[in-house]
C-alpha cells in the first residue's frame, strides 16, 4: 500500500500575515493608551473592541487571554519608552550629560503625552506594587531594568571623572528616581503644573553640588 499522504499545511499568505500585524499593531496602539489612563485592570476586550470597532472574537484571535492582552501591551510601552527616553539619552556624550539626558528625557516623555495617561510605568507600578503575578513581575523586571541603567549611568559618570568616586551609584540612582516618581504623582493627583520643572531643578541642584570641577557644564 502506498504512504499515506498527509495534507499539506497551506502558509498564511504575506499579505494576510502583513495585514494581521497591522491590525495587532493598532490594537496594541490603542491598549497602551486605554491602560495608561484606566490602568491595566481596567484595559478590556470590551473597551478595546469599542474604540477600534471590532469584534470581541476578532481581538480574541490577537490575544489569548486578558493576560496575554496586558503582557503585550506592557512589551510596547516598554519599546516605546526606549525610543523615546533611553535612545535619544545615550546620544548625549559619556558621563554627566547622558545621565541628565536620562531623567530629562523621562520627564520630556511625560509632558509631551506619549502615553495618554502619563507616564505609564509610574501608574502600573503603583497598580500592582501590592499584587502577584506575571503582570506584576514583568513590571518590576523593567523597573528594575531602569533602574540598573541608572545606576551604569552614574558609574559611567564616575570612570568619565565627573562624579566623584565616593559619590554611592545605586543611592543617587534612588534619590534621582524618587524625585522623578514623586513629579509624576504631583502631576497627575495633584494636578501641579510645576511638579517637572520643580523636579528638573532638583536633580540638576544635586548633580552640580556632586559634579567635579572638570565635569562639564549642566543646563
Amino acid at each position: 500500500m502506498p504512504p499515506a499522504v498527509r495534507p499539506s499545511r497551506k502558509k498564511p499568505a504575506p499579505r494576510r500575515q502583513a495585514r494581521g500585524l497591522r491590525t495587532r499593531e493598532a490594537i496594541l496602539a490603542s491598549a497602551v493608551d486605554i491602560a495608561s489612563v484606566n490602568g491595566l485592570d481596567g484595559l478590556t476586550v470590551g473597551t478595546l473592541a469599542s474604540q477600534l470597532r471590532m469584534s470581541k472574537s476578532g481581538l480574541f484571535a490577537h490575544f489569548g487571554s486578558k493576560e496575554d492582552l496586558q503582557l503585550a501591551t506592557i512589551e510596547v510601552a516598554r519599546q516605546i519608552f526606549i525610543d523615546k527616553v533611553t535612545r535619544p539619552a545615550i546620544a548625549a556624550p559619556k558621563g554627566l550629560p547622558r545621565l541628565w539626558g536620562l531623567i530629562n528625557q523621562w520627564l520630556i516623555l511625560v509632558e509631551k503625552r506619549i502615553f495618554s495617561g502619563g507616564c505609564f510605568f509610574s501608574a502600573a507600578s503603583f497598580e500592582f506594587d501590592g499584587k502577584s503575578g506575571v503582570v506584576h513581575d514583568r513590571i518590576a523586571a523593567i523597573m528594575r531594568e531602569w533602574i540598573d541603567v541608572l545606576i551604569r549611568a552614574v558609574e559611567r559618570a564616575q570612570q568619565e571623572g565627573h562624579i566623584g568616586a565616593s559619590v554611592n551609584p545605586t543611592r543617587l540612582a534612588f534619590e534621582i528616581h524618587g524625585v522623578a516618581m514623586g513629579a509624576h504623582w504631583a502631576y497627575q493627583l495633584l494636578d501641579d503644573r510645576q511638579a517637572y520643572s520643580r523636579a528638573r531643578a532638583t536633580v540638576l541642584e544635586k548633580l552640580r553640588s556632586i559634579a567635579t570641577p572638570g565635569s562639564p557644564r549642566l543646563p
